[in-house]
């Protein structure tokens, strides 16, 4: 059933586009030109996937297809709203000149109708550019975001102490070292106590991180580097000839891990301790909402812990959050996650707009939330899954500082 909808949404689509690029090349034989481009640019994306359907194995040609299908895509949504809109406003205009009696009507004007189609044409070229674009620049703009989150019972050593996150680093889907090095790099430069990876390190098999080992390595931390599995660690998208494989993916996913020095939480705790304080850091394995896997146990993960203690909670999946940890007795201060993307698309001008097909999706996508006097941060992500690139909503790198005070 999901099929024939989305179909029908795509012919809705297509046929509104047709008609603006006919309106506009009225008595012209580029509108055929246009129609060839959309069909060839549809099948190529078919064959693409029937060329290459082992998504483990990153393919160039099919990427550059989900893109160009993608951009095209967004022009006809644009498409769609400017010609549906005026079908719709002409719609009623002439319903309301037939329920006055008036025997002509200018419901419709073809100038009216060129016009808009012309602004449709013109407002669509920004999603296209940008989608183009976030393809062969955006996904490697990395941008720092730093906050500054204040609670009242943070403990005293800890005052000004310095949380690197980075998340859905997808490895698998890289094609450019030096950027990703470039990256790695920038992480190390904001000298932080802890860097923290909040999951999914590859797409789907650990052989991704074949040869990425020791430029993922170099991260370095005060208190070191630590990290939890998101939902693509598991192996769970891949095709396995047995469960024994499956299982023997995920161990050596953890053993690479362990080679580059990073400490993987699976369900537990550990301290960080600074003479007489403490802070907790607890790692939960992956918990998600809806079809997502759920292998984290946060009551596993919590053992040991008190109230009072002041506890900074890594589960990759935001829905996690609402779910179970916000008004969770065992008071986790502070959460991280990612697992969105923010996906990879959208418009985002601090303090004025932020927007992303995410928001029909999660409650929490993107940036800082508090309820309960805790607060919880997603991370945007580091890497790409699906389309190759990121459009307004950039590769992150967050640098959160921990303040004592009174108004958390």
């Amino acid at each position: 059933m999901r099929w024939i909808v989305a179909l029908l949404v795509v012919v809705v689509f297509e046929f509104y586009s047709f008609q603006l690029i006919r309106t506009l090349s009225r008595g012209h034989w580029w509108k055929w030109v246009y129609l060839a481009i959309s069909i060839g640019v549809f099948a190529n994306l078919i064959l693409q996937f029937y060329l290459h359907p082992d998504r483990t194995i990153v393919s160039g040609a099919r990427d550059f297809a989900v893109t160009l299908f993608l951009a095209l895509l967004l022009a006809k949504v644009i498409f769609t709203i400017f010609m549906l809109g005026e079908d719709l406003y002409r719609l009623a205009e002439g319903l309301f000149h037939k329920i006055k009696g008036d025997s002509t009507s200018d419901a419709f004007l073809s100038s009216r109708r060129k016009f808009i189609s012309m602004v449709g044409l013109g407002v669509a070229a920004l999603p296209f550019g940008a989608i183009l674009y976030g393809a062969f620049k955006g996904k490697y703009d990395y941008q720092v975001r730093e906050y500054e989150l204040t609670f009242k019972d943070l403990p005293d050593a800890f005052e000004g102490y310095k949380i690197t996150q980075i998340s859905d680093i997808h490895v698998g889907s890289f094609d450019d070292r030096e950027e990703v090095g470039y990256a790695l790099n920038l992480v190390n430069k904001q000298k932080s106590d802890v860097i923290l990876f909040t999951g999914d390190l590859v797409n789907n098999v650990s052989e991704e991180m074949y040869g990425w080992e020791e430029l993922f390595g170099s991260l370095s931390a005060k208190d070191g580097v630590y990290s939890i599995l998101g939902n693509h660690d598991y192996g769970d998208y891949a095709t396995w000839e047995s469960e024994a494989e499956k299982k023997a993916n995920l161990q050596e996913l953890l053993d690479i891990q362990k080679s580059m020095g990073w400490r993987l939480l699976l369900d537990e705790n550990v301290s960080i301790d600074r003479g007489a304080d403490s802070l907790k850091l607890v790692g939960v394995q992956n918990w998600g909402g809806g079809r997502f896997p759920k292998y984290g146990d946060l009551k596993k993960a919590s053992a040991g812990l008190q109230p009072q203690d002041f506890k900074v909670l890594m589960s990759h999946d935001p829905t996690h959050w609402d779910a179970q940890v916000k008004d969770n007795p065992t008071n986790f201060h502070l959460t991280l996650s990612g697992h969105t993307h923010g996906m990879q698309m959208g418009i985002e001008i601090p303090g004025w707009i932020k927007l992303s097909p995410a928001w029909f999706v999660y409650k929490k996508w993107a940036g800082i939330y508090k309820e309960y006097d805790r607060f919880l941060n997603v991370n945007r992500g580091f890497g790409f899954l699906g389309y190759s690139g990121r459009a307004g909503i950039w590769p992150e790198i967050t640098v959160i500082t921990l303040r004592k005070g009174t108004d958390s």
